[in-house]
């Protein structure tokens, strides 16, 4: 990080307790089960689509739980906001925050940040004589770190979706994407060429908050621990 992170847990009432962010969407599914097999179960407004509502109370008077942006659950973990969360290895590489501290692989959303490029460009290309590539990702930071490693200067455009649009666009030589099925890629003349990074979804802790309350979210850690392990 080019600044350091303000301190949240200044502005935060001691009385409130634990705070949880997670992630929307598909994530979330698939974590859900694992919350209640560790005896969390927030309330009910919080797995209706239709709710508005962003923090919702849980089974236990001391933890909160926060339905964010996954991109965002790293960031709210990082400044303070939140004590505990639940993000890809896709976010952390790509933040990159000192400040949190990922203890616990949770096993579910397994996918991959790939490379992929248009299907006839892949069988002729040759990656060894490129000095400069245009990539198209929400990953900046990960795609530039990756070409660099090979002495390759990525020129990034960086996007928010669609990313598949971007090579036949003209926006791109090519892409860095999350990629589960590669089913997106296919419909779209696309082929994964490289994987950078296997991913799942890790438990996440805000470092400053597990040295001032290591015993409430110490034991959080442990519950996950022993509903993955049982």
């Amino acid at each position: 990080m080019d600044h350091p992170l303000p301190d949240a847990a200044a502005f935060r009432d001691a009385e409130t307790g634990l705070v949880m962010a997670l992630p929307k969407g598909r994530i979330l599914k698939e974590l859900t089960p694992l919350l209640a097999k560790a005896g969390l179960h927030p309330e009910p407004d919080f797995s209706s689509e239709s709710s508005r509502k962003l923090r919702f109370a849980t089974s236990h008077p001391g933890l909160d739980v926060i339905r964010v942006r996954s991109f965002d659950v790293a960031t709210f973990v990082a400044f303070g906001a939140a004590q505990i969360g639940v993000c890809g290895a896709d976010v952390l590489m790509e933040h990159d925050y000192p400040e949190i501290y990922a203890p616990l692989d949770l096993r579910i959303g397994a996918c991959r940040v790939s490379v992929a490029e248009p299907v006839e460009r892949a069988a002729t290309d040759d990656p060894s004589r490129w000095s400069t590539v245009t990539v198209a990702t929400k990953y900046p930071r990960i795609a530039a770190r990756h070409f660099a490693a090979r002495g390759v200067q990525a020129e990034i455009v960086h996007l928010n979706g669609a990313m598949e649009l971007a090579p036949s666009m003209g926006l791109s030589r090519l892409i860095v994407d999350l990629v589960q099925t590669g089913g997106t890629l296919k419909a779209n003349g696309l082929v994964e060429t490289e994987v950078i990074a296997p991913v799942t979804s890790r438990l996440i802790v805000n470092r400053t908050a597990l040295k001032t309350e290591p015993e409430a979210i110490g034991a959080w850690i442990a519950r996950l621990r022993a509903a993955l392990e049982g």
